[in-house]
């Protein structure tokens, strides 16, 4: 994450926000030193409610090696947050690639960075991505999913 960042930092001025603590909160601290953007990357750690810093994004960065359903792409979406992430698991499902955000081979920083430019390059593909965000996390409502569930147990059931 710090690396595809630190390619678009590397071309506009931007902040990272982590959010999460852990080990893998204290590598990308680490990382950022490295590349020389720690004073770039907000660390806020854990925290009740996601959709707070999702209102004050521009993009969401998930650059998961695995990643069985991509709830918290889900969740960025519906705040009308665009996603870049990597196409492990199902993130295929929840992310609509050109549409709503892009995605990108396991470990392709290169790639990511160049999608998440095209994203905060473009205020009309943002915008234009923003709203397919939120559409595309309308599919996955309760009252739309909930249904196929039921069809799934009745004919299961005896």
């Amino acid at each position: 994450m710090v690396d595809v960042f630190a390619s678009v930092r590397a071309n506009q001025l931007a902040k990272l926000l982590l959010v999460g603590d852990g080990l893998e909160r204290t590598r990308a601290e680490k990382r950022a030193e490295e590349q020389g953007i720690r004073s770039d990357v907000v660390s806020i750690g854990k925290i009740k409610n996601p959709i707070e810093p999702l209102l004050v994004s521009d993009l969401f960065l998930l650059p998961s090696k695995t990643e069985s359903f991509g709830l918290s792409a889900l969740e960025a979406l519906a705040a009308g947050v665009p996603v870049v992430a990597s196409d492990a698991g199902g993130m295929p499902e929840v992310v609509e690639h050109g549409v709503s955000g892009y995605l990108a081979p396991v470990g392709d920083v290169e790639a990511m960075g160049r999608h998440a430019h095209a994203l905060l390059d473009n205020p009309d593909q943002h915008a234009s991505f923003k709203e397919a965000a939120q559409a595309r996390a309308q599919e996955f409502h309760v009252m739309k999913i909930l249904p196929h569930y039921e069809a799934i147990y009745h004919r299961l059931a005896p």
